[in-house]
């Protein structure tokens, strides 16, 4: 019996009229043509409503429901069966009834020994019943008139079926389609193909899918198409394309078959993978040199590439290299309706260099011992000669060949007398000195090479005449060695800060150089220039060692060559830090330094140095830790500069801030700040701000357009300004009006993308000082920390472009160390990141807070959709029964609505939204694995637990998992497991995982869903909470904003003092509400 009845059907349904109009098409005999496949256990069937709808209903091997499915629009529109699928289920169910699908499903608890033997012999005894028959084929293929024709088919397949007897397929798109649909087509009589009965050779099989394949793509066209073609099938034969033909052949290596080729049928031909008979025979008439091909009238290709050939009655299957070599013979020998070719004397000699090695390649080339005797294979000498030739090289040579000598730019060529012998010539090394001379640029002048570019020139002196050198003798003038000059520098500079114009001063002298060109030696030393040619025309090695950092410096600074005409170049104040770094990594010494310069680099790479204390209302309240990023961020804005907090997550990032503005109003005077915040941490940053900083003033930027604009005129009196960022992005033209004292933006991997509108929106924010708090500065790639950079410091990782150049393209595609730790250079000194474990080193904390999730929209349609069909029937239960006896009822709809909440296919089998709560989990996740922390994720349902345990799968997450089946012994061996360092993320449902467990090899609490009784949250929290752990303990309870989630929780917190010594163990909230607050809890 399947496990099926109708109030399981109707509890799947959405709607009401949805069951009622499925039972009235049940009634009404429409569901049709009832169709089972015992091995996936799945029943079809076609219902007859405004057209034919195909629709099924999947079961497992125990009588279970899994899937259900309709080609009609209402299915892709709405969540849970359409009336289509309800008929099909009640026809199933009147069926089952009748005992039509008896023997399907497995037998759990026989009811004697005797009844499971009996089942047993009764099972064994159907399986001869369904064993196949194989069906035999006989496969005929016609070739195509022309295989140089694209518009015309390369073939054609004509097919016979049948047992003992082959019958004609006369409509080969019919058979197809019975093949792929599981139908039956009769033949005759005698024979009837039925794929339930009848199966087919594996040869034959992968024949029968490519045309399948072809049909459905054909089917697929038709359909789309107003006018129906007929241009592959055509009854009993099928057309291929050479593709298709090419499949056809590699299919049938295996099996002979019948082929058809200009008038002549071949019956069970066979392909042979091997090469064709081809034999070349060379011979000399008179000076002239005599190519003849055998079997050019034999060759029959029969696909266009001439992967498979017909030669007497046989298919060829030559090698790739045979088919490759060939293709140029038989093309030029077809062409010119000739089987031989002729060549002259000269000729004769290319041929035999150039044409014969490619040749014994393809077949056997026999040689005509007259000719065999004049031919001469040389050794290749070569002779190079180098000289100045105007402002560049000129270059003879020579190739020697014993004593004949042949000069490759001579186009008139060398004199040879007819009775000298044939000369094969070594043309590969011959051409390894032409292609080298070509690739640095040398053109050719009549009788030998010039090469006139200057950076050419350089190139090929250091780097060609070397690799010349290996193949050749090479020889040159004595003048010509006076180009190269090498020369080694010293260097003297000074940085300084000019607080005047708050700029630093860079000057930098290279010795020896002449101050007129010092600044094109340098322009040439920062453009990475191999060389600079002095005025006296000699060339100024620019690769030595000695000037490589000094080179480094100059392209980190990005200074502009034309800069140095000066004696100073004038820098911004953030390249300071750098500066001074990488002269001291790189023992660059001789620059001088001031104390303005030394001040600037001390107090911000040590700010705990500086006489700065936070403010006195948090000074007890601040850790030193906290303090420490206080006085960075001050020193940073102090300066003008910005900077990346990155702190894990939980040590309080949001409170340095909130220091920071603090001690700014007490200080200098109110002026408004801007915080650019995620949409569920608005009110987090208000609510922290009210708690450790009530004095300064915030102004949430929320509500529709109208209501933010009227908040707006309240800015000038604000100490920070709140907004997020899908509003940033609608607001952000009047916000730019103003001029803020500091911008900061949370969760700053929302700018990642440089090119979105959030990145775009808050780089146009005027502010004093930006600064960026995120965990994760970096996710994927280093634009990612490029664009946060933008924001803080425009300029100072320089443009995109160049960028990507400098640093992450060689650090993520060369693996670049030396980029990479000059990229760490520049970032250093404006990124502050501590980890838990190395600034806690008390007794840790537990830190809790709300995480708000929004609804998405299709979970939003659903959500309400349930709220007003619960809301009405609570309201009658109530009415009919009163509140006290309607509490099940409560109970029930308050559930499915937080399983709305949490994800709707909790429930709602056919649900193919998203969940706001899912997304939400994902970047925290992200967010909380990259920084190396280990979660506990609790969830009342553990239908939700199996929807997140695919999330992980997805994304590669190694985790655990326990619920209440899981036995005593397993549960301690996973606790085990964890504690020891197995899995990232520990899935638990709340009850079985509330109590009894010692889990401090987590961090981080996930509480996915709230439950009722917040005590049995914290009884779950304390699982990673307690003696042993060495971790601040950061829990996090994720709420659906605007839904009944938000609503109890304000509940919770208003009764908690209630709730904690009231609500005992195994009550819950819902038990202490009143009908008040119940009705409160379903209002709008």
């Amino acid at each position: 019996m399947l496990n099926i009845d109708i109030d399981a059907i109707r509890e799947k349904c959405l709607l009401p009229s949805t069951f009622q109009r499925g039972r009235a098409y049940y009634r009404q005999r429409r569901v049709r043509s009832l169709r089972l496949n015992r091995k996936d256990l799945i029943i079809e069937g076609s219902v007859k409503g405004t057209r034919t709808y195909n629709v099924k209903a999947a079961f497992d091997h125990h009588g279970d429901l899994v899937e259900t499915d309709c080609d009609c629009r209402a299915i892709k529109r709405y969540w849970g069966p359409c009336k289509h699928i309800v008929a099909l289920l009640l026809t199933i169910m009147e069926h089952d009834a009748r005992g039509s699908f008896d023997g399907l499903i497995e037998v759990k608890r026989p009811k004697s020994p005797r009844e499971a033997t009996d089942r047993l012999f009764e099972l064994f005894g159907q399986m001869g019943q369904w064993e196949k028959k194989t069906i035999a084929m006989e496969i005929t293929y016609e070739a195509g008139e022309d295989l140089e024709r694209e518009d015309i088919p390369a073939g054609y397949l004509y097919l016979k079926i049948g047992e003992s007897r082959l019958y004609v397929v006369r409509n080969i798109p019919n058979l197809l389609k019975a093949y792929r649909d599981g139908q039956a087509l009769e033949f005759g009589k005698n024979f009837t193909y039925d794929p339930a009965v009848h199966t087919f050779s594996p040869c034959d099989k992968q024949l029968m899918d490519l045309m399948t394949e072809v049909y459905e793509v054909q089917d697929l066209i038709d359909t789309a198409s107003f006018y129906k073609t007929n241009g592959i099938f055509s009854d009993r034969r099928m057309a291929l394309t050479d593709a298709a033909a090419r499949r056809f052949f590699s299919i049938m290596e295996d099996r002979s078959f019948n082929l058809m080729y200009g008038g002549i049928t071949y019956k069970n031909i066979e392909i042979v993978k091997e090469d064709l008979p081809i034999g070349f025979d060379l011979g000399k008439v008179h000076n002239d040199l005599l190519l003849a091909m055998d079997l050019v009238e034999g060759i029959q290709p029969l696909t266009r590439n001439g992967q498979y050939i017909l030669i007497d009655g046989r298919i060829y299957r030559p090698s790739e290299k045979q088919r490759t070599g060939l293709a140029p013979f038989y093309s030029a020998l077809t062409q010119a309706g000739s089987r031989s070719f002729r060549f002259t004397r000269e000729e004769g000699e290319r041929f035999v260099s150039e044409v014969l090695p490619h040749l014994e390649g393809v077949g056997k080339v026999h040689i005509r011992p007259e000719l065999e005797s004049v031919m001469v294979r040389g050794e290749l000498h070569t002779e190079i000669y180098l000289r100045p030739q105007d402002s560049g090289v000129g270059c003879d040579v020579k190739f020697v060949y014993g004593d004949r000598e042949i000069n490759p730019f001579d186009s008139n060529g060398e004199a040879v007398p007819e009775d000298a012998s044939i000369l094969i010539r070594d043309l590969k090394g011959e051409q390894q000195i032409l292609d080298i001379l070509n690739e640095y640029g040398f053109s050719v002048q009549p009788g030998s090479a010039h090469l006139e570019d200057e950076a050419a020139t350089f190139e090929f002196i250091y780097s060609g005449i070397p690799r010349l050198q290996e193949l050749a003798h090479v020889y040159y003038s004595e003048d010509f060695k006076g180009y190269v000059t090498r020369r080694k520098f010293s260097y003297s500079g000074g940085i300084s800060l000019n607080s005047q114009i708050d700029m630093l001063e860079f000057s930098f002298s290279l010795d020896g150089i002449d101050p007129g060109e010092l600044g094109n030696v340098l322009g040439a030393l920062k453009e990475k220039k191999r060389y600079y040619r002095l005025r006296d025309g000699s060339f100024l090695n620019l690769e030595g060692e000695d000037l490589r950092e000094i080179t480094d410096l100059l392209e980190e600074l990005d200074i502009n060559p034309r800069d140095l005409s000066g004696d100073k170049i004038m820098l911004p104040k953030y390249r300071a830090m750098f500066l001074d770094e990488h002269l001291e990594e790189a023992g660059i010494e001789g620059f001088s330094r001031d104390e303005a310069f030394k001040d600037l680099v001390r107090n911000i790479t040590k700010p705990q140095e500086l006489d700065i204390s936070p403010p006195p209302s948090l000074k007890d309240v601040l850790r030193g830790y906290q303090t420490f990023g206080f006085r960075w961020l001050k020193t940073l804005a102090s300066y003008g500069l910005g900077g990346i907090l990155a702190d894990d997550m939980g040590l309080g990032k949001t409170l340095q801030v909130i220091a920071l503005l603090l001690w700014d109003k007490e200080d200098r005077g109110q002026k408004p700040s801007l915080a650019v915040v995620p949409t569920s941490l608005v009110y987090n940053w208000e609510d922290e701000v009210k708690k450790f900083a009530p004095e300064l003033k915030t102004l949430a930027l929320v509500g529709t357009k109208e209501e933010r604009m009227e908040k707006l005129k309240d800015i000038e009196g604000a100490d920070l300004v709140i907004t997020s960022y899908p509003l940033i992005r609608r607001d952000g033209d009047e916000l730019g009006e103003y001029s803020f004292r500091y911008c900061i933006l949370d969760e700053a991997q929302h700018i990642k993308n440089p090119d979105s509108q959030n990145a775009k929106m808050v780089k146009s924010i005027k502010a004093e000082a930006r600064f960026a708090l995120t965990g994760t500065p970096m996710e994927n790639n280093l634009t990612e920390l490029w664009s946060i950079f933008d924001f803080i410091m425009p300029g100072y990782l320089y443009s995109q472009t160049k960028f990507r150049r400098q640093f992450e393209s060689p650090i993520i595609r060369d693996r670049d160390e030396r980029a990479a730790k000059r990229l760490s250079f520049h970032i250093k000194p404006f990124i502050l990141r501590r980890l838990k474990g190395d600034v806690l080193k008390e007794l840790p904390e537990k830190i809790e807070h709300r995480v708000t999730a929004e609804l998405t929209v299709d979970q939003k349609r659903v959500y309400l959709a349930y709220m007003q069909r619960i809301r009405e029937d609570i309201e009658r239960e109530i009415e009919e029964k009163g509140f006290n006896n309607s509490q099940i009822k409560i109970l029930a709809g308050l559930t499915r609505l937080r399983q709305v909440c949490c994800h709707p296919s909790t429930f709602l089998e056919n649900y193919r939204g998203g969940s706001g709560k899912m997304e939400l989990l994902e970047d925290i996740l992200d967010d909380a694995l990259s920084g190396g922390h280990r979660i506990l994720l609790f969830s009342q349902f553990t239908g939700m637990l199996a929807i997140i345990k695919e999330l992980l799968d997805r994304k590669g997450i190694e985790y655990l998992y326990l619920d209440g089946s899981t036995p005593g012994r397993e549960r301690r061996e996973l606790v085990r497991d964890f504690n020891a360092g197995r899995g990232d993320v520990f899935l638990i449902s709340l009850k079985a995982g509330g109590t009894g467990l010692n889990l401090t090899g987590a961090d981080t609490v996930i509480h996915f869903d709230p439950w009722w009784n917040p005590a049995v949250e914290d009884q779950a929290t304390d699982r990673a909470h307690r003696i042993g752990q060495d971790k601040v303990v950061h829990v996090m309870k994720l709420i659906t904003r605007g839904t009944i989630e938000e609503k109890i929780f304000a509940l919770q917190q208003k009764k908690k003092e209630l709730i904690d010594t009231v609500i005992k163990p195994g009550q819950t909230l819902l038990s202490k509400m009143t009908e008040e607050e119940i009705r409160d809890l379903f209002a709008g």
